[in-house]
């Protein structure tokens, strides 16, 4: 098949919003702060003809039914149908007659020469679609539904005020006329409004945002229809697999590839060079590209390659001495991010002291789609076609890679992913299909395989975690330290210092830092050669596992409830400022508010049967807060199931609830399954796990039989979902092993700590 794609369609804007006919089409972009300096472009027709199209981002054909682009790519997480739903919500359609489609993405040079965006950002990370597109997606259909009114009004003579705008129509109830929007989008085109404004809908109006929608794409994944990178085709391309070093900043010693290029089908033997060492992977090792007519040859023509590596500078690293460096490290003293009060002081003179040591590996992405790209470098341009988060990094990072100034000649079109959790924030796949597809001077479709996945993640980074607590004669909390030693996911990133590093491994503003007196947060940046990267939630995870456990220790050894420790600690409803990703502010009482629903719904604090144990936690992530409570069952040999899983989350407006809990109940099975058996494992410098045999996913047996998610309802601003269900699984899950036998869980994972 040939992958197809929604046209991109070029627009001209004003400082805020601009809208021009083209083609008996009306063309509107939405208003963009986050855009340096928009500038005018010619303008070209919609797709399937004549209809109303504001910028790509709608278009009414004249069966009436609507097609929304959707700039951000969809990996699962259900922005293909809520962004969709922020401007079918104005516009004022029947969401079930609205179809779906990925953006290509759209770039444009500023009046300063630099790239900046044509109409939205368009990447998929921090949980940010919906929050970053919840006002210019909506002014967007508000706008088209103005005009609309404003063909109306013009036909027939009447006030613009008597008008309603419903349904796909423009109805006149005074005099019981009415027209379909298929039928004024050309009249519409050829309105001018001047820089008015649209006016958005007001809460109790929607009638979309808020209720429970289907995946638009449902029943195409689950028929099994070409969506996703891996199924994407271009006419006369290549396939390719690349032989990568195993060894960290390893080389190539000796090279055969005599008996490689004797396999039928093959065409060619393509070098990829090492990244300078230290310096950013815009490719993560050297490797040597297959190039064949199919899948097949190439593989065959990899496993014939006869090379001998160089191990490396890491050659003597391993998971074990990584673990013993951290230890080492923390032995002495580190760089103080943040310092309030005199924490030294207040523990010397408190009642109680409380501390704990807590551990975490380096853990893989694993998605389920392995890394793949179509790259087609010809002398007039580039087009890029996979799977990728932020295929804004994809056009920079080729671009970059093949010498390329003028980054426009540089296309690029995202497919569905099958995965993401981070990973593919990184374009190194892109890089290394454009690479080979240059040098052969042919369009290539590059593929990963699952070993290759595993062996050359961009890792969550592993690290070894100290706290503190001190306590005064009264139970209050009057200090807090967090030491960390871990190797961070800022590791090789350009232009940014060491110093810099532990800005994506802590997170001071976290619960409960503001909320006592002396605190103190120390980090200690760990060595290692192994790739790290963001991995869903990035430091959240990491943090709530270590705060959430130590929490119910202090708690455990208070002989106190362990929610109305917490409770006590948050204290009451106020703003407080958040500084890392998901602020400006954290409000406490809104965590504690999901606290204690998510205690209520899950029984919390009733008495359990022999045996069986029920843990809470909770998290303030990516301006969204939840709580979860897990209820598990230990048997006599030490083997545990989890039984169910309570959770409540505020993340403020809801636009799809259905989206909301398969992205709570995702981000639960992604934790269970990390919590229980995950683990990288390095030895002589190399990463051993291979595939599943040795990085054992969770299998269905093992899922939660019951979850439970509870959506508080408010009218704070939309925060994301994606990544919030994730980091109070593994400390709510380890409080409830606590409860029903008594051991604590301070290290991840869970594997076989009870047996």
């Amino acid at each position: 098949m040939v992958l197809m794609t929604m046209s991109p369609i070029q627009i001209s804007r004003r400082h805020m919003l601009r809208y021009t006919a083209v083609a008996g089409a009306l063309v509107i972009t939405t208003p963009l702060v986050s855009c340096a300096r928009p500038q005018d472009s010619e303008a070209t027709e919609t797709p399937r003809g004549e209809a109303l199209a504001t910028g790509p981002f709608v278009a009414i054909r004249p069966d009436e039914s609507v097609l929304i682009g959707f700039p951000n790519p969809e990996m699962g997480q259900g922005v293909d149908t809520a962004l969709a739903m922020l401007v079918a919500e104005e516009l004022g359609v029947d969401f079930d007659n609205v179809e779906v489609e990925q953006m290509p993405l759209g770039i444009m040079l500023g009046d300063d020469g630099n790239i900046t965006w044509k109409n939205l950002p368009q990447g998929s990370g921090g949980s940010t679609s919906i929050s970053g597109h919840w006002e210019p997606l909506r002014k967007a259909g508000a706008m088209a539904r103005m005009l609309l009114v404003a063909a109306a009004a013009g036909q027939w003579a009447v006030p613009a005020s008597e008008l309603q705008a419903k349904d796909g129509k423009v109805s006149h109830r005074a005099s019981n006329r009415s027209a379909t929007y298929g039928e004024l989008a050309k009249a519409a085109g050829a309105i001018d409004l001047g820089d008015a404004e649209p006016q958005l809908m007001a809460k109790d109006e929607f009638r979309i945002i808020g209720t429970p929608q289907k995946m638009k794409n449902a029943r195409a994944i689950v028929t099994g229809q070409p969506l996703f990178g891996i199924d994407a085709e271009i006419p006369g391309m290549l396939h390719a697999v690349v032989a990568r070093c195993p060894y960290f900043d390893g080389l190539a010693k000796t090279v055969d590839d005599a008996a490689a290029r004797a396999i039928p089908g093959v065409r060619d033997v393509v070098k990829i060079d090492r990244p300078p060492l230290g310096g950013p992977y815009d490719v993560q090792a050297e490797g040597y590209a297959v190039v064949a007519d199919n899948l097949w040859a190439a593989m065959k023509g990899r496993e014939a390659l006869a090379i001998e590596w160089e191990r490396g500078p890491f050659a003597d690293e391993s998971s074990a001495g990584f673990r013993q460096h951290c230890a080492d490290l923390l032995d002495g003293r580190g760089q103080i991010v943040r310092n309030d009060g005199n924490f030294d002081a207040a523990a010397a003179a408190a009642d109680e002291v409380h501390d704990a040591t807590y551990w975490q590996p380096y853990v893989s992405h694993a998605p389920l789609e392995p890394q793949n790209c179509i790259a087609d470098v010809r002398p007039d341009g580039v087009d890029i076609i996979g799977p990728m988060q932020m295929p804004s990094s994809a056009n920079r990072e080729v671009a970059a890679a093949l010498g390329i100034e003028d980054r426009l000649s540089i296309s690029v079109v995202p497919t569905r992913l099958g995965g993401g959790f981070g990973r593919r924030l990184s374009s190194d796949y892109a890089v290394e299909a454009a690479l080979v597809s240059k040098d052969v001077g042919k369009p290539v479709k590059l593929l990963w395989t699952r070993d290759d996945d595993l062996r050359h993640d961009f890792f969550r980074p592993s690290g070894m975690h100290q706290l503190k607590a001190a306590f005064d004669a009264d139970g209050k909390l009057t200090a807090w330290t967090h030491r960390l030693a871990s190797a961070s996911k800022y590791y090789r990133r350009p232009n940014l210092p060491e110093t810099d590093y532990w800005q994506a491994e802590l997170y001071p503003d976290n619960f409960p830092g503001n909320l006592v007196d002396n605190y103190r947060v120390e980090y200690f940046s760990a060595k290692s050669g192994a790739p790290r990267g963001s991995w869903r939630a990035p430091a959240h995870t990491a943090n709530a596992f270590v705060v959430e456990t130590f929490l119910d220790e202090i708690a455990a050894t208070r002989r106190e409830d362990p929610l109305a420790l917490r409770l006590r600690i948050l204290g009451e409803d106020r703003e407080l400022p958040y500084e890392q990703h998901g602020g400006p502010t954290f409000n406490p009482g809104r965590l504690a508010n999901v606290l204690k629903l998510a205690a209520e719904k899950g029984d919390f604090g009733q008495k359990m049967p022999a045996g069986q144990g029920r843990g809470i936690a909770c998290h303030f992530t990516f301006g969204g807060y939840v709580a979860q409570v897990v209820d598990v069952a230990v048997d006599a040999k030490g083997n545990f199931r989890v039984l169910k899983v309570v959770g409540a989350v505020d993340i403020g407006q809801v636009v799809n609830p259905n989206g909301v809990r398969a992205q709570h109940e995702g981000g639960i099975n992604d934790g269970l399954s990390t919590a229980l058996r995950l683990a990288i494992n390095i030895e002589g410098g190399r990463v051993t796990n291979g595939n599943f045999d040795s990085y054992p996913l969770m299998k269905i047996a093992d899922a939660p039989p019951v979850i439970e998610t509870h959506i508080v309802e408010n009218d704070h601003p939309p925060a994301g979902m994606g990544e919030m269900g994730l980091p109070p699984l593994a400390p709510a899950l380890g409080n409830a092993i606590f409860a029903a036998t008594g051991k604590r869980i301070r290290e991840l994972p869970i594997a076989d700590q009870l047996t």
